[in-house]
C-alpha cells in the first residue's frame, strides 16, 4: 500500500496533460494584433528551421495559405547513469493566425534503448497510464516522465520567445 501511495505522490509532481486519453500539449499565444499572419508564420517557420532545443527534429511540412507548419521533434531522455535512455517521438503543430498562434504537440511514442528490452516505439499512454495507477514498467518511469514534461516546457518556452522577436 506505501508503494501506491508513494506513487501517487510522484504522479503529483509531474504535469502532463491529457486531452481525450491522449498525451496533449496545446497553448495558444497572443502577440501584436496588427502583425498579419504573413509575418507571424514567418517567425514560427524560422523556429522550425532553426532546431528545437533538447530534441532532433525529424519531419517539417507548411502550408503559408491555411497557415499550418506540422513537424515531427524527438526528444532523448537519459533515464539512468548505466546509459539507459528513451527516444520519445511526437507531432509539433502551428497554426498561424492574425495576432497569434496556437501550439499543438500530441501523438508521443516511446522508445527504450537498453539491453534486454523491445527497441520498438509505442505509445506513451499505456506506460503513463500505468504509471498514474501506481504500476510502473520500470524504476526509470519517473524520469522518464519529468523528462517529457521538462522538455516540453522548454521546447514551448523556446517558440514563445522566438514568435515574440
Amino acid at each position: 500500500m506505501l508503494f501506491a501511495l508513494n506513487g501517487a505522490a510522484q504522479v503529483n509532481k509531474i504535469d502532463i496533460p491529457m486531452q481525450k486519453g491522449k498525451v496533449h500539449y496545446e497553448k495558444s499565444y497572443a502577440v501584436n494584433k496588427k502583425l498579419k499572419q504573413d509575418e507571424l508564420f514567418g517567425r514560427a517557420l524560422k523556429w522550425f528551421k532553426k532546431g528545437f532545443p533538447n530534441t532532433t527534429k525529424t519531419k517539417t511540412t507548411f502550408n503559408k495559405k491555411t497557415g499550418e507548419i506540422t513537424g515531427t521533434g524527438i526528444f532523448k531522455i537519459v533515464t539512468s547513469g548505466t546509459g539507459n535512455y528513451y527516444l520519445v517521438r511526437f507531432v509539433i503543430a502551428i497554426k498561424v493566425h492574425d495576432g497569434g498562434y496556437t501550439f499543438s504537440a500530441y501523438d508521443f511514442y516511446e522508445k527504450p534503448i537498453e539491453n534486454g528490452i523491445s527497441n520498438e516505439y509505442s505509445k506513451i499512454e499505456y506506460r503513463w497510464w500505468d504509471f498514474r495507477q501506481g504500476k510502473p514498467w520500470s524504476a526509470e518511469d519517473e524520469t522518464l516522465f519529468k523528462g517529457i514534461a521538462e522538455d516540453e516546457t522548454t521546447l514551448m518556452h523556446s517558440f514563445e520567445v522566438q514568435i515574440q522577436q
